[in-house]
């Protein structure tokens, strides 16, 4: 079953100097069908303007990934961590018994523009931790590339759930196949450009949810970025 979730259908929220994008329930945007996917439970799309940032705020048992797409992100925690994620970077943190953070956009005068992802851990009560790594782009070209997982992927930081999250950028008329486990599910998000999965056309901010099937085929109707979540599901 492919189920699309439209670019437009998405949680909002537009302030001066922040906009966001909600595929999942967050903060005050609430949708009873989409407050999670499996372990999957945020996946935020956004931009924050020169200069500015999310304050220091708490968090405890999730796992974090931070994914920037253009721009540097600056990041501080109360574990002492203060660095800079940059484009093409991603970053994992683990909340586990508590963390606070800060995120502000590291330059005065571009924007920065990034994914925020959270998974619900398959365990409570972690020692927090932080770890970065940068991806090059031709790292993820017409491949999917796996940048955070508990499943062992070579090359990948260490989330603590039994999820993979990949990143590609695909050319126009090319093609990837992706198998699906046993009770496992994809998500699917089109950062850019034209997309194909299966029968179903996909635009910039498009999603799909994937569930009992055991393959999709996915091909660029132009140049896309895009990024694949492989979670559990319990059904």
């Amino acid at each position: 079953m492919i189920e699309v979730r439209k670019s437009e259908d998405r949680g909002r929220t537009k302030l001066g100097w922040l906009t966001s994008y909600h595929s999942f329930s967050f903060n005050r945007y609430y949708d009873p069908a989409n407050v999670h996917f499996g372990p999957l439970r945020v996946l935020n799309d956004d931009t924050v303007m020169p200069g500015t940032g999310f304050g220091a705020h708490p968090h405890d048992n999730m796992e974090v990934v931070t994914y920037v797409l253009d721009g540097a992100l600056r990041h501080r925690d109360s574990t002492g961590t203060d660095g800079v994620i940059r484009t093409g970077e991603v970053q994992r943190m683990t909340a586990g018994t508590g963390i606070e953070h800060s995120e502000y956009n590291d330059s005065n005068t571009a924007p920065v523009h990034f994914l925020q992802v959270w998974f619900l851990p398959n365990r409570e009560g972690l020692s927090p931790s932080y770890e970065q790594k940068a991806f090059a782009k031709e790292q993820r070209r017409n491949v999917l590339l796996p940048v955070a997982s508990g499943q062992k992927e070579q090359g990948s930081l260490l989330v603590n759930q039994e999820v993979t999250m990949y990143v590609s950028s695909l050319d126009a008329a090319r093609e990837l196949a992706h198998e699906i486990g046993s009770r496992r599910g994809v998500y699917l998000y089109l950062v850019d450009g034209k997309l194909s999965v299966g029968d179903v056309r996909l635009a910039k901010g498009d999603a799909v949810k994937v569930t009992q099937e055991k393959r999709i085929q996915v091909r660029a109707d132009a140049n896309a970025e895009f990024v694949v979540f492989d979670v559990p599901l319990n059904e």
